[in-house]
């Protein structure tokens, strides 16, 4: 499938500058340089849907396993780590970012047991390392996930203790793929005390008292991960001192209990186990089983899957859910066990204007709003009393909050895109907070501004964004611009600090992130905005972003890049085939971006809420046709720079769509500019990501953007 000697030679302009007066381009002699890319072989595979036949040409490249691939991998990698070395300032992003990322970063501290439990980086650590400390303020290290691996690829997901500390159950993923195994401690001892759970899944850990946990896993599959199925998710208990093989299937192994998300949360008392199922990221049903009774039946609390609903808490048999049932900006109700249906609830912290988040501690409910993005807090007792609203140290994003209910003091960060992220002590009492952990780190906020504005998108709707800069930074429509975005399940972009975008600011760029619809920032009917049949209205938003910023000449086409991870990749992939002269560059990362297939890969099936599938009807196979990236590269244009990242064995987001968009790239794309691909080798979706590797990634898509927005050295424009 793959020949390797077959290459084309396309002429890659590397280089495009403006004149002062920005109406020439740099004479294209002096940029061009020979660029090559491997000949992707065309098979014959077609679908065919609804009587409408589908050509699927570069189908064999979904085999993430076959040799074939490997070798496309590997060719394509040469490809583009060729011409990244290229790039005059390459070392310099690297050596930058390299000294700006060592800086100690510390969490938040939880009481375990007799220990105080964090996590901690000196600087430059592949991997996070867990840390506790003793009554005497004794420091040691608990887990050092750089341990688990040469390579650093192994990291460390969630960590669980039994309610008095004892005994401790974490989850490790290799490589980056979405299976992990689960080791399980003697927390005291801080020795491992029985053999490793395998193949488990999109799970929790939820310790039963000190007799087990409850975890969720789907059947293994043999070969590629496209054969998984993953519509039959179960929640297991898996009993101390017994074989994973005699794990007790709790709910999922019946056909009346077919759910792709199944979890299980245990009550801080250990009476209740709730459970949660869902057929698709949005929305769940939630019942309850009483622990306390060898013969009891699961109980439902919520039927259906047309709400968002979860236990925060209980009190005796008071249940505290946190739900937009009826409240598309969420509320807290209470019920209890004996009579838990929806006529039952009670409003204790009833919806508002803003979308609601709730964490709990010290005996309070801290309700964190969403105001156009921004973190307020405001403190209740149980009762629905309103406390107080919290000071925070500025405008930003506030987390945290949560604890136990005899906790005498909390723990919360705060960040914004100026402002590293910190960690602040709370006393519920007073309602004062004070500093508990500050980064010393080599950057002053007092050198950048970061700024909300509101622009009106296709349709006449307001979208926030906000855009961060150096100060003082010229307006005159030729600064390097990142356009990153996201708009989709629910998920809300909030400010945060990021060291890289520290570095991309330091040379003169903007950093603009615009909250699109199909996220959560206002709620339920904000996300449904972006789904499905109205999914343009997400590409509208970004695509109106992106007019904004050169109306109000932040920066132009030519100085543009537009960046998205995931169901943003597909953001960008489908904007920059509807508008190839938006942008000088397009950024796609680990994108969903086959729209045809990509519910018959892996979890893909489970996105239905947000996409809809291509076997729903003739109407949504046509609109999913009319945007998906993969079916939409067309012969006779030009397309922006385009440098696509993704993981050789992403498990989350098959691989296979970005290597089929950068086939039909390479093939179809006429312009100058260079379409690549850069693979990362032995990685997943992202997360646990090595820091040596991000810093290697960061260099390389800033430069490859730089280099090609005409940038001759870096902090000038050419």
């Amino acid at each position: 499938m793959y020949k390797k000697l077959l290459i084309i030679p396309i002429l890659g302009s590397l280089l495009v500058g403006c004149n002062a007066d920005n109406q020439e381009k740099v004479e294209k002699e002096e940029m061009k340089t020979s660029l090559t890319y491997p000949v992707t072989e065309e098979g014959n595979d077609v679908d065919t849907i609804f009587d409408r036949v589908i050509a699927d040409p570069y189908r064999w490249l979904e085999d993430d396993m076959s040799d074939e691939t490997a070798e496309w991998v590997k060719a394509q990698n040469k490809v583009t780590f060729d011409y990244l070395k290229e790039i005059p300032y390459r070392e310099e992003l690297k050596d930058r970012l390299s000294e700006i990322w060592n800086y100690e970063k510390v969490s938040a501290p939880r009481k375990r047991g007799d220990y105080v439990y964090y996590y901690k980086n000196d600087g430059l650590q592949n991997q996070y390392v867990v840390y506790r400390k003793d009554a005497e303020g004794n420091e040691e290290v608990f887990l050092d996930p750089n341990t688990f691996s040469e390579d650093g690829t192994t990291s460390l997901g969630q960590l669980s203790f039994t309610e008095d500390g004892t005994l401790a159950a974490y989850a490790i993923s290799e490589g980056g793929s979405d299976w992990r195994k689960v080791i399980i401690m003697d927390a005291v001892k801080n020795e491992i005390i029985e053999d490793t759970l395998i193949d488990v899944k999109f799970s929790g850990l939820s310790w039963k008292n000190n007799d087990g946990f409850y975890y969720s896993s789907y059947d293994k599959p043999k070969g590629s991960e496209l054969s998984a199925k993953t519509d039959q998710h179960k929640l297991y208990y898996h009993k101390l001192g017994t074989a994973q093989s005699d794990d007790q299937v709790v709910y999922g192994a019946t056909a009346e209990q077919k759910r792709r998300y199944v979890g299980g949360s245990v009550s801080k008392d250990g009476k209740y186990l709730f459970i949660s199922g869902s057929v698709s990221t949005s929305g769940n049903e939630l019942s309850v089983l009483d622990l306390s009774n060898p013969n009891a039946k699961i109980k439902p609390l919520v039927t259906g899957f047309d709400q968002d609903a979860g236990v925060v808490t209980t009190k005796d048999e008071t249940f505290y859910i946190s739900t937009n049932l009826n409240a598309p900006n969420k509320r807290l109700v209470k019920t209890t066990f004996e009579n838990p249906t929806t006529d039952n609830w009670v409003d204790v912290i009833p919806e508002t204007e803003n979308v609601l988040s709730i964490s709990k501690g010290a005996g309070y409910f801290f309700a964190q709003y969403m105001v156009d993005a921004i973190s307020e807090v405001k403190q209740y007792d149980y009762d629905g009393k309103m406390i107080r609203s919290i000071d925070l140290p500025g405008i930003g994003s506030a987390g945290g909050f949560g604890g136990k209910d005899e906790d005498e003091v909390l723990y919360y960060s705060f960040t914004n895109y100026i402002t590293p992220g910190s960690v602040f002590e709370f006393n519920p009492e007073a309602g004062t907070s004070t500093d508990y952990w500050k980064p010393e780190i080599d950057f002053n906020p007092d050198n950048f501004v970061s700024e909300q504005v509101f622009y009106t998108s296709k349709d006449g709707t307001k979208v926030p964004m906000i855009i961060t800069h150096k100060k003082g930074l010229k307006m005159d429509g030729k600064n390097p611009t990142i356009l990153y975005g996201y708009g989709g399940f629910n998920v809300s972009l909030t400010p945060s600090f990021s060291v890289a975008n520290v570095v991309w600011m330091e040379n003169g760029g903007i950093y603009a992130v615009p909250n699109l619809r199909g996220g959560g920032e206002y709620g339920k009917e904000w996300h449904n905005a972006g789904t499905k049949m109205q999914k343009q209205n997400v590409f509208d938003d970004f695509i109106s972003a992106a007019k904004y910023l050169k109306d109000k000449n932040y920066t132009s086409s030519d100085y543009l890049a537009l960046r998205g991870g995931s169901n943003g990749g597909l953001l960008v992939g489908a904007v920059m085939t509807q508008e190839p002269e938006l942008a000088r560059v397009a950024l796609p990362a680990v994108g969903v971006l086959d729209m045809i297939r990509y519910h018959t890969f892996t979890a893909g099936a489970g996105w239905a809420y947000d996409y809809g599938t291509a076997e729903d009807s003739q109407e949504m196979l046509d609109y999913l046709l009319g945007y998906s990236p993969v079916h939409n590269v067309k012969e006779g244009t030009s397309y922006p720079a385009t440098m696509i990242t993704t993981g050789d064995h992403d498990d989350r987001v098959v691989p296979a769509h970005s290597f089929k968009f950068a086939a039909e790239l390479q093939k179809k794309n006429t312009g100058d500019s260079p379409m690549l691909i850069r693979i990362e080798v032995n990685a997943g979706h992202g997360a646990g990501t090595p820091v040596s590797k991000t810093i290697e990634q960061y260099a390389d898509i800033y430069g490859f953007t730089f280099y090609n927005m005409g940038v001759t050295e870096l902090g000038t424009t050419k």
